[in-house]
């Protein structure tokens, strides 16, 4: 079984204002960790995917939505969509490229390319929503490659687990009538993003956390909530929003979770993987603003897909 490794070039073409904490560097302090660790040696790699073609992202946004973000894409400088999320000349070519690699990782785990893969994209996605563009996201790569799976390669279920520090509210909202896709969002609570944190279905499956949570309550939670619901949901595919803002250096979030419990919930999914999904993953980076932090993180998240 190999493990892949995606990312795209085009991810340092979105750059927000000076010092914004979702910049360009987030993604050249994972590469650069994980070639100084010998990891990289260790992954397939893939050659950049193709952008995510409008067929791809109108399963999810409508297309009034996408011709709307591309009238207001500036030609310089940068547009403010919210207090957060800046858009400028390059934002769109790199969240389409995020999600064409998204699309680009399910096609090869349905191909038998690989088995398992690690999406290092950016601009993150699982906020964005079908119609609004929030939390520096603008495409939901994850819906999409969720949508991917169901509409092309012809399977039942899928699962999103999403372990972020801010809940995944575009991923609910996209797939809150869809009972094909189970959702499992853990998350610091009351915070950012305040939305769509009421679960109206049994396929929504939210694990709030209160500030300060560590890796005991944590752990206990994960178990208590997403255990059983995998199991009787049984996805062919488990797709995971890895942010890892929820690290306790984040300058973002409030939880205090260490890299050794990113290493104990992505077993926990490989485990699921193995039961039910014929070993199937696709991660997809998320939140991290640590860049040491982040870069720890994500080597410990990788070798643990990667272990046999």
């Amino acid at each position: 079984m190999r493990t892949a490794l995606l990312q795209h070039p085009d991810a340092a073409r979105h750059v927000m204002q000076p010092r914004h904490p979702e910049s360009p560097e987030r993604i050249e302090a994972v590469l650069a960790r994980l070639e100084a660790s010998g990891l990289a040696a260790d992954l397939l790699r893939q050659e950049p995917a193709a952008p995510a073609t409008d067929e791809d992202l109108a399963r999810v946004h409508p297309s009034e939505h996408l011709a709307l973000l591309e009238r207001q894409e500036p030609c310089s400088g940068l547009l403010a969509l919210d207090a957060d999320t800046f858009m400028g000349p390059g934002t769109l070519t790199a969240a389409r490229a995020a999600a064409g690699t998204a699309v680009a990782a399910v096609d090869g785990v349905f191909e038998g390319v690989f088995e398992r893969a690690f999406c290092a994209v950016r601009p993150p996605g699982h906020h964005a929503e079908t119609r609004i563009a929030m939390g520096f996201c603008f495409f939901n790569s994850v819906a999409v490659a969720a949508r991917r799976a169901l509409d092309v390669h012809g399977i039942e279920r899928v699962a999103i687990l999403d372990f972020d520090v801010h809940h995944g509210n575009g991923t609910v909202e996209v797939f809150r009538e869809d009972p094909r896709v189970l959702v499992c969002s853990s998350f610091q609570h009351p915070y950012y993003p305040n939305r769509m944190t009421e679960p109206v279905a049994e396929h929504l499956v939210f694990t709030p956390l209160a500030a300060g949570t560590g890796s005991t309550a944590f752990r206990q939670a994960i178990e208590r909530d997403w255990t059983p619901a995998l199991d009787a949901h049984r996805p062919e595919l488990i797709l995971v929003s890895a942010g890892f803002d929820a690290h306790r250096d984040d300058p973002l979030g409030g939880l205090a979770l260490t890299c050794d419990d990113f290493r104990w919930v992505t077993e926990l999914i490989s485990d699921a993987a193995r039961r039910h999904a014929n070993d199937r993953i696709v991660a997809l980076l998320e939140g991290g603003y640590d860049l040491e932090a982040l870069a720890d993180c994500v080597e410990t998240h990788i070798a643990a897909l990667a272990a046999r």
